[in-house]
């Protein structure tokens, strides 16, 4: 029999073990394959880019957060506010140039009837981007 010790008064039963050296032998092969020709995928072509000058990239608008809880309080970038207060800030963020965006943030809980008024209190004073904040969070389905 090709397998087997050299005493041939043993019994003679089926290996029961898997012989993996073939195996590692394999993958060692591979695995120096591998090393070696990885380098040649990740190879950059050189060129030489042409200079052009651009204007300079616009300046960004300054975001002005108005936050509303339930009770109708405003806050204007965190400072409590009054409604007189409100029409003044607005008219004057509404001059700046560039104009900045109005960033409404109201509770849940807030009547419409406030969000309706503010937003027309910013649109009277001039202000031409006003964006309302939302929580990302998914809604339950």
């Amino acid at each position: 029999m090709a397998f087997g010790g050299f005493n041939e008064n043993q019994h003679q039963a089926p290996m029961a073990d898997i012989n993996v050296t073939p195996m590692v032998d394999v993958m060692l092969v591979l695995l120096v394959i591998f090393i070696i020709t990885a380098p040649l995928f990740t190879h950059a072509i050189k060129l030489e880019l042409p200079n052009a000058q651009s204007q300079a990239a616009p300046e960004k608008p300054e975001t002005i957060t108005l936050a509303i809880n339930a009770e109708g309080k405003l806050f204007w970038n965190n400072a409590a506010i009054t409604r007189e207060e409100l029409s003044q800030r607005i008219a004057t963020a509404s001059q700046k140039q560039p104009q900045p965006e109005l960033q409404l943030r109201a509770d849940k809980s807030t009547r419409y009837e406030v969000i309706a008024q503010v937003m027309s209190a910013a649109q009277n004073g001039g202000m031409n981007k006003i964006g309302f904040v939302t929580d990302p969070k998914e809604v339950g389905r």
